[in-house]
């Protein structure tokens, strides 16, 4: 017999050629992919040059010496060529080549886009493509610790966690085996979040968790204020998981039964309204708690035969059983677009085309991914849920001539959202017939003789769609436009990013100019420029313009048909009340959204000046009183003017405002350089306005400022400036020749303080309606708030908070 040519055991002729065949297959695979990728990847991702800049920082593949080594079309075809061959799983003469066409060409043309895990990881090494999961918590040491273990193990993959803690018993409750007593939840929460600061994530963010503790539990109004003080449980966003049991009682103004987890005996009341006050008051103090509507999600859960829904990802818009995993994707709803007898229309041709595409390359996903711990694999097969969403949806509006805050924009989002889900659940049962529904199927609530058989347990969800929206160059999720003109810093050079219809539309008007667009970055709103048409600036909209109930009403219209949930921020004016944040609340539970997380502009960032409680009081002009130095209260509205000047670390900007007493307040803002240059400016403005109300004399102040030298002086109108002090100090000298002698009625100064959006002057000259938020650690943007994540967009870079 002639020699093998294979190395496969000789044990039959026909294992032999089996094996021969095998290779060749392989081989030949490997010159069609490569033949393929040629052919593919001459057509060009419609992509701006800030997408290919946010590509290249965080999704392209680099060599051991950081250079990006692939183009992103190179990525977008590693990704769609991957999750194609998912197709011979199910069929061994699949026609691989052609859903890597299909798969690639709905990226690359940017109408449909995975998670980022996905472009990240698929076809590479890690092969990990979840962004999200959850892990259950038991009661015992041993189940606790185990998920902690896990939980490292999901970090370094680069996911985030969700937990419900509600199943450990409250502290000082019986530790039967040692005879002790318990710590209770929120200690153990704290070695989850020291766990997630120690292990570092795949990229530049570390782990991010959900907390979630349920009313009913006996610790409940410590867990709420658990995060009143900055600086706690830093890695997790937490949710109060409401039951309607706890909403009847609050609707009555009644009391509601806390019950121990161990024994499921009631241990105590707690007025229902005392407890949602506390919510609602931390809420609106720093976005903490948010509040998840745990008996409206399990009415909705699709497999109540393998068990109860708990907890959530992160971000809030995706609730799932322990062991479960996200696995997301959005379709760009401003590419879904025709115009038919000269009016423009959703494609519902092309968005069903999308979508059923969109459910096969997520069903894929399932299979493509390399999960971190076996349970996981075997419950996210076991449910196969998937979670399909949009993206674009603002932009969408913008091209309709419809206001985000509207009913026809409200009534839009359902009928999209409708199509979405239906066309979805449909292709769902193609390849449940293709395929096979999924494992759990039985029991679940399609297991009827008249229901329909699935391939996915869940088809759609709402994700927030941050950096994704970035490379799209569309508006993120279903929220509306943060703002119409943005500033960045490229090269050292500041430039305008300017809303493409917007810039349209300004110059078919006629009141397009460099100098009117630098304007409407500065306010970050059409609000408040006057000229433009009020038809135009019904249309352009951005966060901070809508009222809050607005945002309700958008979310639930998605949520009406969303198989999931939302993610949607609320945006609160900083001037909002605690009783605004209530009633969006109780207006959320009522339209059955799942959740609501909400951000009032600036609580999040640090005040200037806080004033503790005790000691000495203090005194309006901020004298010794009481033996202790103390600064003047800060009063609700300030007058003052903002300087521009040049420094080594680029523009500065310092406002100078002043009360019926003199100099009271600098602030400032480093043009979008960030860095340590921004946040030492910051520290000397505070440093500077405290010491402003507490009675120094501005001269003084002047003299210590003027001088001090850093390595990179420059100049600036002629006059040498030495550092970012030397030109503060430069400043405030020149604010009190300007100021000297004079009065400057409210309405009439450099910065009008914005009363109305901050309460008082903006701490950042120019992004009053952008809120205050905090500043980029990597290159100084302004962070957006987005369904419990920041974003910035000058650079891409996001976290959860």
């Amino acid at each position: 017999m002639a020699p093998l040519t294979s190395s496969a055991a000789p044990d039959s002729q026909g294992t032999v050629k089996s094996a021969i065949q095998k290779e060749k297959n392989m081989q030949k695979s490997t010159t069609t992919a490569g033949t393929l990728k040629q052919k593919l990847t001459k057509k060009k991702a419609a992509l701006t040059r800030n997408a290919r800049t946010v590509l290249q920082k965080r999704y392209l593949i680099k060599d051991d010496t950081g250079t990006v080594i692939e183009e992103p079309e190179d990525m977008f075809f590693r990704v769609a060529r991957n999750i194609a061959q998912a197709e011979t799983r199910f069929d061994p003469g699949a026609d691989v080549d052609r859903w890597t066409e299909k798969f690639y060409a709905m990226m690359t043309d940017l109408d449909f886009l995975p998670n980022s895990p996905t472009l990240m990881n698929a076809g590479r090494e890690l092969q990990q493509l979840s962004a999200c999961f959850v892990l259950p918590v038991g009661d015992s040491m041993q189940e606790i610790f185990n998920s902690v273990k896990n939980t490292a193990l999901i970090h370094k993959s680069g996911g985030g966690t969700g937990f419900s803690f509600s199943r450990i018993r409250p502290k000082n409750d019986m530790v039967k085996t040692t005879k002790g007593i318990s710590s209770g939840p929120l200690s153990f929460m704290r070695v989850f979040d020291t766990a997630t600061e120690t292990v570092k994530q795949g990229g530049t963010r570390r782990g991010a968790n959900m907390g979630i503790l349920e009313c009913t539990h006996p610790e409940i109004m410590d867990f709420v204020e658990t995060k009143e003080k900055d600086g706690i449980l830093s890695n997790f966003n937490i949710s109060v998981g409401i039951n309607d049991e706890f909403m009847q009682a609050l609707k009555k103004d009644d009391e509601y039964p806390l019950r121990n987890p161990r024994t499921g005996e009631i241990v105590g009341r707690l007025k229902a309204s005392k407890l949602f006050r506390r919510i609602v008051e931390l809420s609106w103090k720093n976005g903490e708690p948010g509040v998840v509507f745990l008996d409206k999600i399990n009415e909705h859960n699709p497999t109540p035969n393998v068990g109860q829904m708990e907890s959530t990802n992160p971000c809030g818009e995706q609730p799932l059983l322990a062991y479960e995993s996200c696995n997301l994707g959005s379709i760009n709803l401003s590419h879904m677009i025709t115009v038919e007898n000269g009016k423009k229309e959703v494609d519902y041709a092309k968005l069903g085309e999308i979508t059923k595409d969109a459910v096969r390359f997520l069903d894929n996903v399932i299979d493509m991914n390399r999960y971190p711990l076996p349970e996981i694999d075997k419950m996210t097969k076991g449910n196969r849920k998937i979670g399909l969403g949009v993206m674009g949806f603002a932009d969408l509006l913008i091209e309709f001539g419809i206001p985000y805050n509207s009913h026809a924009a409200a009534n839009l989002a359902e009928e999209i959202m409708r199509f979405i889900q239906e066309e979805g659940r449909k292709y769902s049962a193609f390849l449940a017939h293709e395929r096979g529904t999924f494992p759990n199927f039985k029991g679940s609530i399609f297991d009827k003789p008249d229901g329909i058989k699935v391939r996915n347990a869940t088809v759609t969800t709402i994700a927030p769609t941050g950096t994704l929206s970035m490379i799209a160059s569309c508006s993120s999720g279903i929220e509306p436009v943060f703002a119409i003109v943005y500033e960045k810093n490229v090269l050292d050079q500041h430039l305008l990013d300017v809303h493409p219809a917007f810039e349209k539309i300004a110059r078919d008007e006629g009141f397009y100019s460099e100098e009117f667009m630098k304007m409407v970055a500065e306010s970050g709103s059409l609000n408040k420029i006057y000229g433009i048409p009020k038809r135009i600036r019904d249309i352009f909209v951005t966060a901070h313009d809508i009222e809050p109930r607005w945002h309700i009403t958008i979310q639930a219209a998605f949520q009406k048909y969303t198989d999931n949930a939302v993610s949607k921020t609320v945006n609160f004016r900083n001037t909002a009340t605690v009783t605004d944040v209530e009633e969006v609340f109780r207006y959320a539970y009522e339209l059955d959204c799942k959740g609501v997380t909400v951000y009032r502009d600036g609580s999040r960032a640090g005040q200037v000046i806080t004033s503790g409680k005790g000691g000495a009081q203090v005194s309006s002009t901020g004298t010794v009183v009481g033996g202790a130095i103390t600064p003047r209260p800060r009063p609700n509205i300030t007058r003052g003017r903002t300087y521009k000047t040049k420094t080594g670390c680029g523009n500065l900007y310092v406002n100078v405002n002043y009360d019926q007493a003199g100099l009271c307040e600098v602030f400032t803002q480093m043009g979008k350089s960030g860095g340590c240059a921004a946040s030492n400016s910051e520290a000397v403005a505070r440093m500077i306005s405290l010491a402003l109300r507490s009675g120094v004399d501005p001269k003084s102040i002047v003299e210590q400022l003027r001088g001090i030298r850093c390595p990179v002086p420059t100049w600036n109108e002629g006059e040498m400036i030495l550092s970012c002090a030397d030109a503060i100090g430069r400043i405030i000298e020149k604010a009190l020749n300007d100021l000297s002698g004079t009065q400057i009625p409210l309405g009439q100064t450099t910065t009008d303080a914005l009363p109305d959006t901050t309460g008082g002057t903006s701490r950042k000259h120019g992004f009053a309606n952008i809120g205050l938020c905090p500043q980029c650690p990597e290159c100084g943007g302004m962070m957006e708030h987005e369904g419990g994540c920041a974003l910035c967009r000058a650079c891409g870079f996001s976290k959860c908070l």
